[in-house]
């Protein structure tokens, strides 16, 4: 197989050429305008009336970042709440928490149809569902302060990812047993690469109610809870899933 034949299998700059001991013209150029794209994806913010639109019902909070230099320039602000939030507690609730991260068009775009895909697999549970709370200039330790306010059973933030050089619409997904301020990314599960080219809304949804149970059963989230779910079908690809 020749190098050039493997970009038919992948979105990674392989088998780009070369001219003399340089990248050909047009493959420089595409790297540096996805390499620009990155960098204002970073950048971006979330239309949060019509995250509204598709969560009703969803409450909105802000991180501590004031703005979106200070949430880049200050991680810590990001993970947690403004000072003075006041959410209403739901105690043993499941939370939701929709979060821009570092790339808000991600969430934008696989939010709506992951929770709707995650409905009814919670309902059958018997998890008394939180209204969703949309959670600007956020990181992931953002749903500790929030699940912590409400009394909440789990979290389940759903946050833009890194933007890459070939993924500008990405989303994960953390989940964290018994949020409180302070735990760390070892006391969460992972579901990461959510978007068209990668894991869809529906297998992440089933994953993380796999993980839900779990959870629930073994009364912890993080490194002590492992990815054992059996593909559904026989040599089925399955997602990656992090501590």
């Amino acid at each position: 197989m020749l190098w050039r034949d493997l970009r038919r299998f992948t979105s990674a700059r392989v088998g780009l050429g070369r001219v003399g001991h340089a990248l050909p013209t047009a493959a420089h150029l595409d790297f540096q305008e996805a390499h620009a794209q990155a960098r204002d994806a970073v950048w971006s913010a979330l239309d949060v009336p019509a995250l509204q639109a598709v969560l009703p019902g969803a409450r909105v909070v802000a991180s501590a970042a004031p703005d979106r230099r200070s949430y880049l320039l200050r991680p810590d602000l990001g993970r947690r709440l403004a000072e003075g939030t006041v959410l209403e507690a739901r105690p043993g609730c499941f939370a939701i928490v929709v979060a821009d991260g570092l790339c808000a068009s991600g969430v934008q775009a696989q939010a709506a149809p992951l929770l709707a895909a995650l409905a009814p697999g919670l309902e059958r549970a018997g998890w008394a569902v939180a209204p969703p709370v949309i959670a600007t200039q956020a990181r992931v330790a953002i749903g500790d302060d929030i699940g912590q306010a409400l009394g909440a059973a789990m979290v389940a933030v759903l946050i833009g990812e890194r933007p890459g050089l070939s993924s500008l619409d990405s989303m994960g997904i953390y989940l964290t047993h018994a949020p409180r301020t302070g735990r760390n990314d070892a006391e969460r599960n992972c579901i990461s690469n959510i978007r068209p080219g990668g894991i869809s809304p529906a297998d992440a949804a089933a994953k993380l109610l796999w993980l839900v149970a779990a959870a629930r059963r073994l009364g912890l989230t993080g490194v002590g809870l492992k990815d054992e779910q059996p593909a559904a079908l026989e040599g089925e690809a399955r997602p990656v899933i992090g501590g």
